[in-house]
């Protein structure tokens, strides 16, 4: 068993630079699998989500070479479709995007169905029924989803129900291929749909419209390898923000696009946390008194529901009653028995959590329930007096790109131990 250990109560100071992100790192990494052809894509945050990704790509035929650390060379020139295997496809929510790569290069997916962090019910009804408009008929049976267009995938103009991310991203990288417009409207508008919109133009695509609710595809016969660099991530960014305030230190986190941030830094600020953007890098100015604050999350350019866990231990430090909503997940606040371990004061209604803050928190065993929980019971243990351990860290690793080593490089006390399993005995008859 892996732990993280923190002994907290020690304000962060220094310098963090963020990584690639890891919601356009997935899905850039499995579309060229729709390029046939070599790419290189740099800034690749190493996190298990991607290693995932890039194994999954590798036993479909997939070329993969190791240029750096944060660079990596695919080439899917040989690639096989329908050949990812079931074990590797469960362990990750974005493994759906295969479907819309291989329906783009060869008409014909076969993947099995997404696994990633339980929000409660997450459907891919929206990503089928783009499918289907792009002529592709769909069955899902026996774990797999089988997505077959008899004859060619054709341009269409599509309606999303709900704005979805995963199902703008997935018929984005079907259609790039198709015969004709597509047009898809009530799009989602995050930045990661326009990086891999600027990905895939890069490779010849014709992508217009993207951040915006209106994305038109005009479809290409062939697309070609490229170079290309993946943005920051906005959510790593604003986790590291809400350390800073959690624990009344300064920290200047680097190689950001602070325009991305700014629904994270205005309620920071609503809170009385001091933020200084610069071109590339915000500084967080930690506040003794933080202030209660209403929160509810939406879709970009809203407040993201992937710092709802993060921001709630803010919110637990704020004196008064704050009132946090989600927008997004039906079941985000799982995490909140762990923090109520710690001393939060915090009662569930549904969709809506209501925080009463003002105490501190105080150390104790916690575990990971997701990636953005697990993250947020880092920031707990950080701003906490005392020892906390918290166990399930695998899922932190999903997202985060060497969490406790840039953490302790700005005076954290954080360690990641391995607890040896313990051996069990059987009794003799």
């Amino acid at each position: 068993m892996e732990k993280i250990i923190i002994n907290g109560g020690r304000p962060l100071q220094g310098a963090i630079e963020v990584s690639g992100a890891k919601n356009a790192a997935v899905p850039i990494v499995l579309a060229t699998l729709l390029i046939g052809d070599k790419c290189i894509i740099e800034n690749i945050p190493n996190i298990s989500d991607v290693s995932f990704s890039l194994e999954i790509l590798a036993s479909m035929g997939c070329r993969i070479r190791m240029l750096s650390k944060n660079t990596v060379e695919i080439d899917s020139t040989h690639a096989e479709g329908g050949a990812s295997p079931y074990e590797l496809v469960r362990k990750m929510r974005g493994s759906y995007y295969l479907v819309g790569a291989e329906l783009g290069r060869w008409g014909r997916a076969y993947v099995g169905l997404p696994g990633g962090c339980d929000f409660g019910v997450r459907p891919i009804d929206q990503h089928i029924k783009g499918f289907k408009a792009l002529g592709a008929n769909i069955s899902v049976e026996s774990g797999y989803i089988d997505a077959r267009a008899d004859d060619e995938l054709h341009g269409a103009s599509i309606y999303f129900d709900t704005v979805t991310v995963g199902g703008t991203i997935n018929v984005m990288i079907a259609a790039a291929r198709a015969k004709g417009m597509t047009v898809i409207e009530n799009a989602a508008r995050e930045p990661h749909i326009v990086d891999l919109a600027n990905f895939l133009n890069s490779c010849g695509a014709k992508i217009s419209g993207a951040g915006t609710d209106v994305i038109k595809i005009k479809g290409v016969d062939k697309l070609y390898g490229s170079t290309y660099a993946i943005i920051p991530d906005m959510i790593e960014a604003g986790t590291y923000m809400c350390a800073a305030a959690a624990t009344r230190g300064r920290l200047k986190i680097t190689n950001v696009i602070p325009k991305h941030l700014e629904s994270i830094s205005a309620k920071l600020e609503e809170m009385g946390v001091d933020i200084i953007e610069n071109d590339d890098s915000v500084e967080v100015i930690g506040n003794l008194n933080l202030k209660r604050v209403n929160i509810k999350t939406l879709p970009y350019p809203g407040f993201p529901t992937d710092m709802n866990p993060q921001i709630c231990v803010l919110l637990c430090l704020a004196k008064g009653v704050s009132i946090l909503t989600e927008g997004i997940y039906d079941n985000r606040f799982r995490y909140v028995e762990e923090l109520r371990r710690m001393g939060a004061n915090i009662n569930v209604d549904s969709a809506t959590a209501i925080v009463e803050g003002g105490t501190e928190l105080s150390a104790a065993p916690v575990k990971a329930v997701d990636l953005r929980a697990g993250v947020a019971m880092v920031i707990a243990g950080l701003a906490a007096n005392g020892r906390t351990e918290i166990e399930d860290i695998h899922y932190i690793e999903r997202g985060y790109d060497d969490i406790v080593g840039k953490l302790r490089a700005v005076g954290a006390d954080i360690k990641k131990v391995i607890i040896p399993s313990p051996v069990s005995y059987q009794k003799a008859n």
